[in-house]
């Protein structure tokens, strides 16, 4: 753990990037956003979920990164992505270089996640602290939303495990690494796209702004 800590987190800007790295980064600060205001049907949204250390995004270590993409209302199996740092103990280009994969792999497109105080954090700090870049995406945070939308199965903040007994899915035994969380957390985003609908949220764009209010309004009453 130690030796991942030294090469995973630094402090500072950071000093030096190898070349495929820094064109990559080029190439994903160019690339438009994808527009928010297309039906959800039409927006590719990317889930994502980590593992970590701790729950402290300041001091705790980043173990994993894994994504799935909600596209056409569907999870696809083929548009998928996973990082598991422990297997890069040592080898901090390649870090960088997994790093800026997944910015390529999210392609700026909103970010479905449960609970973006720690997932975000962590990543904030990953992409600041690796590659100097303030990674601020539009999110959608089903731990606020999904209150917001099922008031009927849940009238406050839970942990994901309620809603998952909650939708009947099965979660296997024992316990779950990221990628099984993600896809988890898709099949409850796919559930709550169809409540959207029939709330007339029916745009990236308005979802976003749905769980930007839930969160504001809970938080503060």
């Amino acid at each position: 753990m130690l030796g991942l800590k030294k090469f995973l987190f630094r402090g500072g800007a950071p000093s030096h990037l190898p070349d495929d790295v820094r064109a990559s980064l080029e190439g994903w600060r160019a690339s438009a956003a994808p527009a928010l205001d297309d039906l959800h049907f039409h927006t590719r949204y990317i889930v994502v979920d980590i593992v970590s250390s701790g729950l402290q995004p300041d001091s705790d270590q980043l173990l994993s990164i894994a994504a799935s993409s909600v596209w056409q209302g569907a999870i696809q199996p083929d548009d998928t992505f996973y990082i598991d740092f422990s297997t890069l103990d040592g080898e901090g280009a390649a870090v960088d270089r997994q790093l800026a994969a997944f910015l390529l792999f999210a392609a700026k497109a909103p970010l479905v996640t449960y609970h973006v105080p720690y997932v975000g954090g962590f990543l904030q700090r990953a992409f600041k602290e690796r590659l100097g870049v303030d990674f601020q995406p539009q999110w959608v945070d089903l731990a606020w939303l999904l209150p917001s939308m099922f008031e009927e199965k849940g009238h406050t903040v839970m942990p994901l495990d309620h809603w998952i007994d909650v939708f009947g899915l099965d979660s296997g035994s024992g316990r779950r690494d990221a990628m099984a969380n993600t896809l988890l957390i898709g099949r409850i985003f796919q559930m709550l796209l169809v409540r959207a609908v029939g709330k007339q949220i029916d745009t990236a764009k308005h979802l976003v702004d749905e769980s930007r209010a839930s969160s504001f309004l809970r938080r503060n009453h």
